[in-house]
């Protein structure tokens, strides 16, 4: 047995027990395997334009950050301005701020229009909402965040080299809500709503692959990271793995290699720790390819493509 085939299985072995893979130890481990993907190359996104949404706190900041110290044009999507010009400030390079709701999909029309060209686009805002709550157009918020906005803003910014959706690896306990996309039945929780709009964005990656063939699309899941919206939504679970999270540098690794590394990796893949990974580690949760591909019809037709 090879170095290198011993590698892969103690990496699959990581993954599969969630326990040894996600913690910060994951990573360590992992980068000392033999067969460790290579970091970009300085430079690599020198005069490329990179957009990353929900880029003022946590995975956002240091995924920008990344981003510009390969060379990019950094644009920093973000609701709060003023909040996004402090973290422009703290990056320093060519770090740009833009407005934009992303579950709003007026506000992505907008937003898409005054943007100009993109070379890689980062889909990293996220939400877990309390309570239920919709979007002027009616949407959930946490679908339109993660699913209905993404989509439509990927769409409108076509041609685009790279685009990356940053899931969670909360959606393994999740199926695909197909009979149910706007969560309108049974009690509502924001850790249900956020584990089942990710497990949305992963199930439509191989299609989304296909319907921008030009593009190569990826999912990933950063792993467990210590980020402000997991200590202000997850309390219990940030207490308890507090000593083991990710900073936000681990967490962002694999969508800065995705974004930045040449040649680009194969499109329609979903990632953690630069290897692509099964989208499924129970049976239950497995869908038919009918099922996304009409799940992707009914998201489509939501934002009015």
């Amino acid at each position: 047995m090879t170095r290198e085939v011993l590698g892969r299985w103690l990496d699959t072995g990581l993954d599969r027990s969630v326990v040894g893979g996600y913690p910060r130890f994951g990573l360590a481990v992992r980068r000392r395997l033999p067969g460790w993907p290579a970091d970009p190359e300085p430079g690599a996104l020198a005069g490329r334009t990179v957009v990353v949404t929900g880029a003022s706190s946590g995975l956002g900041v240091a995924t920008a950050a990344a981003f510009a110290d390969l060379g990019a044009v950094v644009r920093l999507v973000v609701r709060d301005v003023a909040k996004g010009e402090r973290v422009a400030a703290r990056i320093g390079g060519d770090v740009r701020v833009a407005r934009c709701d992303v579950s709003d999909v007026d506000d992505v029309r907008r937003f898409a229009e005054s943007i100009g060209a993109v070379d890689v686009l980062v889909h990293n805002a996220g939400a877990l909402p309390a309570a239920r709550s919709t979007t002027p157009q009616g949407h959930e918020v946490a679908l339109a965040t993660h699913v209905l906005g993404p989509l439509l803003m990927t769409e409108l910014l076509q041609p685009l080299e790279r685009v990356i959706f940053v899931s969670s690896g909360g959606m393994y306990a999740k199926k695909l809500p197909l009979d149910d996309p706007e969560y309108t039945r049974g009690e509502y929780r924001g850790a249900a709503a956020y584990a089942r709009t990710k497990r949305i964005q992963v199930a439509l990656v191989p299609h989304l692959a296909e319907r921008w063939p030009g593009t190569t699309v990826a999912g990933m899941h950063p792993g467990w990271a210590d980020t402000p919206g997991i200590a202000g939504s997850l309390p219990g679970f940030h207490r308890l793995t507090k000593p083991f999270l990710r900073d936000a540098r681990q967490g962002a690794d694999t969508t800065v290699w995705l974004g930045a590394v040449r040649p680009a990796p194969a499109s329609g893949l979903f990632w953690h720790d630069r290897r692509a990974r099964s989208p499924h580690l129970v049976p239950w949760t497995r869908h038919s390819d009918a099922d996304s591909r009409a799940m992707l019809d009914w998201c489509v037709a939501a934002v009015g493509l």
